[in-house]
């Protein structure tokens, strides 16, 4: 049976005292050993956390009413999934500029955010002709999934979406604009974006993909293919049942079974992405590691090792 939960949270709030905030809420994590980030700046809170179902609900419980926050998070929600493994392997608590990266400072979600449309509810917009649907994840992302006849801006990073709103003729051939992210977060700063450009109807998915794969029967669904997810879940698909990707542990790139069939695929060392990219030092270093987590799992024991998989450099986002 899954014995770990993990709670994925995001709230836009005023913090302006956020940096005071970093201490007591680590050490509330640490004794509860939760592992996973979150992420606090004066626009609010993020993360994905995960542990032992008693000590995930301390923690939240602790965001929600706890004094140093005094009630500003009182309303935060989150989504719930359960593993048989830890997803994350260590906890950070860092002090950002943004909770999600955009690069306009001057846009405010808590303000300005689009419409919230309920999952129920997607259907319906998305199948409206006069609505434009924009991915607003990254590329790599995409790739994994997206809804039917979704708009993919083909970004490296959310920060590069503002320049392609700006260039994109599309967005103006229809009066309506929905988008969507993952949990959320990213398609609620970019409608407070395209309300800040003068985009009157816009609309985003609450909960985000995920909450659409809890919520709705695969057999009504317009989703197609996996969600893509910043744990080591890596994908996960209807009834955010765990998807079939892996991540290639030199550059962090979500693998299909198909890639992980390719010559150019080594295990713990290279994929079609990185192959040829990686210096022979680093390739050694990778396969010494692989060799010790081989040891590792016949001695039925967890490696973490030297953490040379760092997320690639397209998926500074989540959410």
């Amino acid at each position: 049976m899954p014995q770990y939960l993990t709670a994925a949270l995001y709230k836009f709030v005023s913090l302006p005292d956020y940096k005071a905030l970093r201490e007591p809420l680590l050490a509330v994590c640490e004794k509860n050993d939760i592992t996973g980030t979150l992420l606090l700046a004066e626009e609010g809170i993020n993360g994905t956390i995960a542990g032992m179902e008693e000590n995930i609900r301390d923690v939240l419980d602790f965001l929600r009413h706890g004094a140093i926050f005094q009630g500003r998070l009182a309303d935060l929600e989150h989504k719930e999934s359960w593993t048989e493994k830890k997803p994350f392997y260590r906890l950070k608590v860092r002090l950002k500029k943004e909770i999600v990266t955009l690069g306009v400072p001057e846009v405010k979600p808590s303000e300005m955010a689009g419409t919230y449309v309920r999952p129920e509810d997607w259907n319906a917009l998305i199948s409206d002709p006069d609505v434009i649907v924009v991915d607003t994840r990254n590329d790599y992302e995409v790739g994994i999934g997206t809804f039917k006849g979704a708009i993919n801006p083909k970004t490296g990073s959310f920060s590069e979406l503002p320049e392609w709103v700006k260039k994109e003729a599309a967005l103006r051939e229809k009066p309506k604009v929905a988008m969507f992210c993952t949990g959320g977060i990213r398609c609620e700063k970019s409608t407070a974006y395209l309300r800040s450009q003068g985009f009157e109807d816009v609309y985003h998915l609450q909960g985000g993909i995920l909450k659409y794969l809890e919520t709705v029967p695969e057999e009504q669904s317009l989703w197609q293919g996996q969600c893509f997810v910043f744990d080591e879940r890596v994908s996960v698909g209807h009834g955010l049942k765990p998807g079939d990707y892996e991540f290639c542990r030199a550059c962090r790139y979500p693998l299909s079974p198909e890639e992980r069939q390719s010559p150019l695929f080594e295990q713990g060392i290279s994929c079609p992405h990185c192959h040829g990219k990686i210096s022979a030092e680093k390739k050694r270093a990778l396969a010494e590691r692989q060799h010790q987590i081989e040891l590792a799992q016949k001695r039925k024991q967890m490696h973490v090792g030297a953490r040379f998989d760092k997320k690639p450099k397209k998926s500074a986002d989540k959410g």
